[in-house]
């Protein structure tokens, strides 16, 4: 597909597809036109065909419009987890030109009421199962999805206003590592270059099948997966909560040929007899991301889905999911590796002083392209302390090789500092993950008063005991310097982790 240079939210020479749709509801509908009698989503309970899909959406876009009066820009919460509602409400208010504030269903009471009044959100929406939490929210006006009806109102005469692909879709709230959480503004060009990336680069199409497990109000699964599969026109299948057994019957009843989830749960699904039995050469496409890929997860997703390409994918909310992607065709020294950037994506490693460093040299991660948003809502201070001349302070450290693949070491914030050495704790979580008595690692850095910081190691397995820790250094230290090999080592049962099955290092420290 051809790029074109324009000026997005003042940065210039921005690269963007050429024939691109001029927003969310546009591309939907287009999906709709062209498959108008195949399923859309399918959830455990039903089914919506695409013109199913958007006449729901529609009666439900005109009830929110004339009963709630809600009205482009405004703010619509929405308080559910996976099923077809979800995927409902999205097309709804993107007919409407509302901007959708999905709320993380996980989160406590006061965590949501901040959401709802920092957003200023017109509107909560929620499900049936959720409505003790949502009944607590006394700040904001509220309905039951169950309970909207479009009864007596006369459909043809409401038009729904035009939108510019600059105008905000969503408003993603990233977890508050570090205080209160922000508010991550996603506008429709962001979401666009990202499916027309995720559809160009990974080669789907309508004949791709995907089973969202991780949350839709995530953004992996909100653009990974619903929207990126919506807008190739695909069946789209749906679970409530993730759940080994169940996913993988799913996956087998229905033949799903396209996997996108966290590395975790493709290590979760190995462990299963129901995994070992049954034969995958039906998958077509694995993609995954979200933490770092093992060489041994790598190997695992080999031998379990043999006729399948492999991606890894990096990005974050603020960078509408993809900024960098696996391509079709990769050497095998390339595994460990992000990807190359998305198309019309720039990315940099910096140094501690904002210069750009050569191929091969460490630093921060730095992105800049359509797929990155304008900024935070109502947060000037993390605005001007997460964007410089265009480019996403991404937080994260990494590397760009020769061809232009990019490898994600640490967070800035995770690197452990050993009497001034610096410890990328996934490079000691890749050792002890090759250990084949290991499922799971994370490491963090723990408060010594000679060291400054030393390695603490946190591991999971079903065969090892606290006996095991001393042929456990043993072991890493025939693959790694004295100084990075873990001084503490903790089995514990399982690591603590957040909806998207990202690893809480914040937990585990």
């Amino acid at each position: 597909m051809m790029l074109e240079s324009i000026t997005l939210f003042d940065r210039e020479n921005i690269q963007v597809f050429q024939n691109r749709p001029h927003s969310i509801g546009a591309f939907i509908h287009q999906s709709v036109e062209v498959n108008p009698s195949k399923l859309a989503v399918v959830s455990e309970e039903e089914s919506l065909t695409y013109k199913e899909l958007e006449d729901r959406a529609r009666r439900i876009a005109i009830t929110l419009t004339t009963k709630y009066g809600v009205q482009k820009g405004d703010r619509l919460a929405i308080l559910m987890g996976n099923g077809i509602d979800f995927p409902t409400l999205v097309y709804a208010s993107a007919l409407m030109g509302s901007i959708l504030v999905p709320v993380n269903i996980k989160l406590a009471s006061e965590e949501i009421a901040y959401i709802l009044s920092h957003s200023e959100s017109k509107l909560l929406v929620y499900h049936a199962d959720l409505t003790n939490i949502a009944e607590a929210m006394d700040m904001i006006e509220k309905v039951a999805f169950q309970n909207i009806s479009s009864e007596g109102i006369e459909h043809e005469k409401l038009s729904f206003p035009e939108m510019e692909e600059t105008d905000p879709a969503y408003i993603l709230y990233t977890s508050g590592t570090t205080g209160r959480p922000k508010g991550a503004v996603l506008s429709h060009v962001n979401v666009i270059h990202s499916v027309m990336n995720y559809k160009t680069i990974f080669g789907t199409n309508k004949d791709y099948t995907t089973l969202i497990a991780v949350p839709m109000f995530h953004v992996t699964g909100l653009v990974g997966q619903l929207l990126h599969q919506l807008y190739n026109g695909a069946t789209i299948y749906s679970m409530k909560k993730y759940q080994n057994e169940t996913y993988i019957q799913l996956v087998l009843q229905h033949q799903i040929n396209f996997l996108f989830n966290v590395p975790t749960i493709f290590v979760m699904m190995s462990t299963t007899d129901m995994f070992k039995e049954n034969d995958f050469s039906f998958v077509k496409k694995v993609a995954y991301g979200g933490s770092p890929i093992y060489q041994q997860t790598f190997q695992l997703l080999k031998r379990a889905f043999p006729n399948a390409e492999l991606h890894n994918a990096y990005g974050s909310t603020e960078t509408t999911s993809p900024a960098t992607l696996m391509p079709r065709q990769y050497g095998i020294d390339k595994v460990r590796s992000a990807g190359q950037p998305v198309h019309g994506a720039e990315v940099k490693v910096i140094d501690e002083n904002g210069t750009t460093l050569k191929v091969g040299q460490t630093g921060e991660i730095c992105i800049r392209g359509a797929m990155v948003i304008k900024g935070y809502w109502k947060n000037e201070e993390a605005n001007l302390a997460g964007f410089s001349d265009g480019y996403w302070l991404s937080g994260d450290i990494g590397m760009l090789d020769e061809e232009n693949f990019i490898y994600i070491l640490d967070r800035k914030k995770d690197m452990i500092n050993r009497g001034g050495e610096k410890i990328f704790s996934i490079e000691v979580e890749d050792v002890l993950k090759s250990h084949p008595d290991i499922l799971e690692a994370a490491v963090v850095g723990e408060p010594d008063e000679i060291y400054g910081e030393i390695v603490k190691a946190y591991i999971v397995s079903n065969t090892l005991s606290s006996e095991s820790t001393e042929s456990i250094r043993a072991y890493c230290l025939t693959k790694l310097a004295k100084y990075k090999v873990p001084s503490k080592i903790m089995i514990i049962k399982e690591l603590p982790r957040n909806a998207s099955g990202k690893i809480l290092k914040k937990s585990l420290k």
